[in-house]
């Protein structure tokens, strides 16, 4: 599915082919495009219409700040009987290498031939995956008691200052920039530069490591990805750095 700064890194539904199955993460990695409640309100009366699955990956969600961008795609009304939404730990608190993850299945999601998704997911979960650690579910237990989420809103809160930060640099510098609001990620248009060419001369010049959409596929060639997960004192020596270079 296209999405581009032309439509706004929202696919162009009435132009794609059927599927069975439509993956769609929002807030979005790379690009940090984050859907609005109208948007999400086209992809599930779609996908209603057509027959498919919606997988929503939240991961993403706590970043969110804007009133119009839904946290779950269950706040859109219709979409327990297409969707399926997958989240984790890994943004929230940091459990990227701990790895602890949730998936909710609505008990009416059914196949085309009236079956329950739920059934078939427990099989495959139950056959494949014995469940994680004690002390990885201890651990997320102490994330969403009072405290455990007073620090992770803290810590987001500090994560999307950051993102702010390379934000506002990246336009100063006159690049036009996506993302960086309800994300941790910037999304900068090179206006057809490539992507590998500007990480090189960036990673030269500058000892700035970014990431080079290319890196994503094909449609992530001509930007350049900034992540906000890093110190305070790296997003701004970074952006210092990158304003010294010439890049016309």
């Amino acid at each position: 599915m296209p999405c581009n700064p032309d439509n706004g890194f929202f696919p162009d539904l009435k132009s794609l082919p059927h599927a069975d199955v439509i993956y769609f993460c929002s807030p979005n990695n790379p690009t940090g495009a984050a859907a609005t409640k109208a948007q999400l309100t086209e992809l599930v009366d779609y996908a209603n219409e057509k027959g498919s699955i919606v997988v929503f990956d939240a991961a993403y969600a706590p970043f969110i700040r804007s009133d119009d961008v839904p946290k779950s795609i269950f706040e859109i009304p219709g979409a327990e009987n297409c969707a399926i939404e997958v989240n984790s730990f890994s943004k929230y608190a940091g459990f990227t290498g701990v790895r602890l993850g949730w998936t909710i299945v609505p008990s009416g999601l059914k196949f085309s031939d009236g079956s329950l998704v739920r059934d078939d997911y427990n099989r495959v979960m139950t056959t494949c995956f014995n469940g994680a650690s004690n002390v990885v579910q201890g651990g997320g237990m102490a994330c969403l008691d009072d405290a455990g989420l007073a620090e992770i809103n803290t810590l987001i809160d500090y994560y999307l200052e950051n993102a702010s930060i390379l934000k506002t640099g990246a336009e100063e510098m006159g690049f036009k920039v996506h993302g960086g609001v309800d994300a941790p990620y910037v999304f900068i248009d090179l206006e057809g530069k490539s992507s590998w060419d500007m990480f090189s001369k960036i990673l030269t010049e500058a000892n700035v490591v970014t990431i080079p959409g290319a890196g994503f596929g094909p449609g992530g060639e001509g930007f350049l990805r900034l992540s906000a997960f890093a110190p305070r004192e790296s997003c701004e020596e970074a952006i210092a750095r990158l304003k010294k270079l010439d890049f016309h």
